[in-house]
């Protein structure tokens, strides 16, 4: 059980970083599009502070994910109590 776990873990730390990069290079686009145009010197009203929005929102998904995962082995390990103690009235 928990080698499955740990392999889940590792599976889903590298996944977000394994994915992005193997997409752009099956698709061909590590090039913008040729009509794109950067915005430089944008004033600060409107600019978006995209990194603490982005860590933010990492941060709820992986708290979510290790709370469903914390939930999923805690009723396991009940459902695990159950069946060794109906195990035993059994013998």
């Amino acid at each position: 059980m928990r080698m499955r776990l740990a392999v889940l873990l590792v599976v889903l730390l590298i996944a977000p970083i394994a994915l992005p990069s193997v997409a752009l290079a099956k698709e061909g686009q590590s090039q913008p599009p040729p009509d794109f145009v950067p915005v430089e010197n944008a004033p600060a009203g409107e600019q978006i502070p995209a990194m603490p929005l982005l860590g933010l929102a990492y941060g709820f998904i992986w708290v979510g994910m290790f709370g469903y995962v914390w939930s999923i082995a805690r009723r396991l390990q009940k459902v695990e109590a159950e069946l060794t103690e109906l195990e035993s009235r059994k013998s």
